[in-house]
């Protein structure tokens, strides 16, 4: 394998913000292709984009795995028995478990590999109305504590302090921004372009759109959103009002409300929130 190709295609995925894993051969005993050091790098979708194990057999066999550190963000060590079978179709798992995999093939021997998850870094992207906003300067703050890249695209924010990244010139045309899966986006327009910044963002894959807003205002502004054609789950999909509801009233506290929305979101756990569309059976009682 050539280092220099295997550095190429690993900058690449990490230049366009895309989640991949590394498996790499680090232990074999008995008959294996596959020696220490063989490495593979698969894309979030499962291909392997690089490398090989020795084989496709252990490389179709290791994608599983390889997509569930990506989702936990953790590293995992497997073992891959290379059954001999009689008569067997190479290359098919006959079974898998959390720790140890077996394929059936020709080899009969057994390898350890260590499979490592890359993820690019959380962003949250704060998109302000300009002036002083206390809860802009909250979650610029509890977004750096938390390792988010806090990106503040603001013509003129007062921030008590320096966001990752501070986007001035885009006057609202998020056309123009590089967004990923994985980012967080929280609208704090106040109104005047909330219908604006939304629609624009609907272009978009996002993991979280949360519109920091009244009662009143969001449902105004999602009725726009429909008037303007907008397809409803896109809608359905913003967090409005944004926030767990916790019963936050100072600026930090709502702060931390939409912090833990984002992270449930994440971790695909549903709380208890101030969004109008949100099934009533979720939202805390009298909060209507």
């Amino acid at each position: 394998m050539k280092h220099t190709e295997f550095a190429r295609i690993l900058n690449s995925l990490v230049g366009r913000r895309e989640p991949f894993a590394v498996a790499t051969v680090v232990r074999t005993e008995g008959s294996s292709l596959g020696k220490p050091g063989f490495k593979v790098i698969i894309s979030k979708e499962g291909e392997t984009v690089y490398g090989s194990l020795g084989g496709v057999c252990p490389e179709s066999a290791i994608v599983n795995t390889a997509q569930g550190t990506m989702k936990t963000g953790q590293p995992k060590t497997v073992k891959v028995f290379l059954e001999s079978v009689e008569k067997a179709v190479e290359g098919t798992v006959v079974s898998q478990s959390e720790d140890e995999i077996h394929v059936e093939t020709n080899c009969g021997g057994t390898m350890d590999v260590y499979v490592e998850p890359y993820l690019p870094q959380q962003r949250l992207i704060l998109v302000g109305q300009g002036g002083k906003d206390d809860v802009e300067d909250a979650l610029v703050k509890m977004g750096k504590t938390l390792d988010f890249e806090v990106i503040v695209v603001d013509h003129s924010p007062v921030l008590g302090e320096e966001p990752d990244e501070l986007i001035k010139e885009l006057d609202y045309d998020l056309s123009r921004f590089k967004f990923s899966e994985s980012d967080s986006v929280i609208v704090l327009t106040k109104g005047a372009r909330d219908v604006e910044v939304l629609g624009a963002l609907s272009r978009f894959k996002l993991r979280f759109i949360g519109l920091l807003a009244s009662r009143q205002r969001v449902k105004d502004d999602l009725e726009e959103l429909r008037k303007q054609g907008y397809p409803e789950k896109f809608v359905e999909s913003i967090r409005a009002p944004v926030g767990a509801d916790i019963g936050a009233v100072s600026p930090s506290e709502i702060a931390v409300s939409i912090i833990t929305d984002i992270v449930a979101t994440k971790y695909g756990k549903e709380l208890p929130h101030k969004d109008v569309k949100q099934p009533a059976s979720l939202r805390t009682p009298g909060k209507d």
